[in-house]
């Protein structure tokens, strides 16, 4: 019997050893994709991955916070704050979302996961030529600023056997990356479709230790259409396509439904990675929402649930009436 224990302990130990090699190895895997910084809710951050966007729904503040797989020690944590202004607004035109031509904005990121604490610094700015008695063409550029800051202290088991990360192991270690972003984009009060892309020059101006390749640059591509059905329902369709030359291609797509003009609930998925529910609250001046995003089955991602917490307030013109206006209230 005591051989039996003793066999079923050694067993239990090999078992431990086992699962947290593998997840040593996702860990790894996953520091790496997490240079793509996922925000599900990506719909209410059009600026934030295409400048062109910039000032396409007038002044405001926006922010979220997400938590990825909560619970999990050096889990990735984000937090993002921009500022739009809109200079059509500010000189009182009646239509600025039309008939102003020129927006700027001002976008702070921070995330960490696992070793790595980057903060992100962008300054946007976006032009509109008026096509149509509806349509504008927007184009816009952007420079960004970038910290990486790495604690050779909370390297994973295969984060300290990598040639090159291997060499920090124990000590803190900076790098800076100053690149471009620039957008185009096609707006109606309806529906929209843009094309971004960040780190134009691919993260080749650095300054500090070079602990991990320059960046490649990533085309984004941004599409939605809104309607509304009734007084009181309104259906809004948001899709997302991101491109990496050593990253998978990334689709996302999401559908919300508003009601009665106060409350929105929705659904979406990050196609073969995770699928998320959300909803939110709409007043005079600003909305509030909460995501609640899980993996899917055979996606390669920890397991563990995300919670992701956004805000945006409108600096000068509040929510009109239905009977002002002829658009549904979000994106």
């Amino acid at each position: 019997m005591s051989l039996i224990l003793s066999q079923l302990v050694s067993v239990s130990k090999a078992l431990k050893v086992v699962v947290l090699m593998i997840i040593a190895v996702l860990s790894a895997m996953e520091a790496k994709s997490q240079t793509r910084k996922f925000v599900s809710q990506f719909s209410h951050f059009q600026n934030y991955f295409s400048p062109a966007l910039t000032g396409y729904e007038g002044s405001n503040i926006r922010s979220f916070v997400r938590n990825q797989w909560a619970g999990m020690n050096g889990a990735p944590k984000t937090y993002f704050l921009s500022a739009e202004l809109d200079f059509g607004e500010l000189s009182g035109l009646q239509d600025p979302a039309l008939m102003g031509q020129n927006a700027v904005s001002i976008s702070v990121l921070s995330d960490t996961h696992g070793a790595f604490r980057e903060n992100e610094l962008i300054f946007s700015y976006a032009s509109r030529i008026r096509l149509t008695q509806s349509h504008n063409l927007r184009l816009g550029a952007g420079v960004n600023y970038q910290t990486i800051r790495l604690d050779g202290n909370s390297l994973t088991w295969e984060e300290q056997n990598d040639p090159i990360l291997g060499r920090y192991l124990g000590q803190f270690s900076d790098l800076q990356v100053v690149d471009f972003n620039i957008g185009l984009a096609l707006t109606h009060k309806k529906y929209y479709f843009s094309y971004g892309m960040h780190r134009v020059n691919g993260g080749q101006f650095t300054k500090g230790d070079k602990f991990m390749e320059a960046y490649p640059a990533e085309k984004m591509v941004q599409f939605g259409l809104r309607e509304s059905l009734t007084e009181n329902l309104s259906l809004v369709f948001n899709g997302f396509y991101r491109s990496r030359k050593d990253l998978p291609e990334v689709l996302e797509v999401n559908i919300k439904a508003l009601l009665m003009e106060k409350v929105w609930v929705g659904a979406g998925q990050r196609l073969n990675y995770a699928s998320n529910i959300n909803f939110g609250i709409l007043t005079s001046s600003m909305r509030i929402g909460y995501l609640y995003e899980f993996p899917v089955q055979k996606s390669y991602l920890l397991p563990g649930g995300t919670h992701e917490f956004t805000a945006v307030l409108n600096l000068f013109n509040s929510y009109q009436p239905r009977h002002r206006r002829e658009e549904t209230l979000i994106w």
